[in-house]
């Protein structure tokens, strides 16, 4: 028996708020300094995985305060809870200007086991 647990399969969504478009257009550079600093961020978790993201921001236009759709995912495999937790921690403490990146940002973390595909089958 092995004691090596599966990773978490976790989507991290994130949600773009009217605090982002209220800015003034010299001030947006300091939220995706801080977005980039929070992707970094979680793929330095020592044993994150990140498998991909997507963003929607060329075809979903405005804000997304309830959620969906979301703006922007990032998928990945992550060591356990705590690190999840950690993720999203991110949010709270990357600082923009005098604030927090989740004033701009929101996230969710959707957490579960790879959906593995059968292989196929001969008929």
């Amino acid at each position: 028996m092995s004691d090596v647990q599966p990773k978490l399969r976790t989507l991290f969504c994130l949600a773009v708020l009217q605090n982002f478009f209220d800015l003034p257009g010299s001030e947006i550079g300091l939220v995706w300094k801080a977005t980039g600093q929070m992707l970094r961020g979680i793929a330095d978790i020592p044993g994150a995985d990140i498998l991909g993201t997507l963003d929607d921001d060329q075809t979903m236009v405005g804000t997304s305060p309830n959620g969906w759709p979301w703006t922007a995912y990032v998928l990945a495999d992550m060591p356990d809870r705590d690190s999840v937790v950690a993720a999203c921690n991110l949010f709270r403490t990357i600082e923009v200007g005098e604030h927090r990146l989740w004033r701009y940002i929101r996230v969710e973390a959707r957490v579960g086991r790879e959906l593995a595909i059968p292989a196929q089958v001969p008929a």
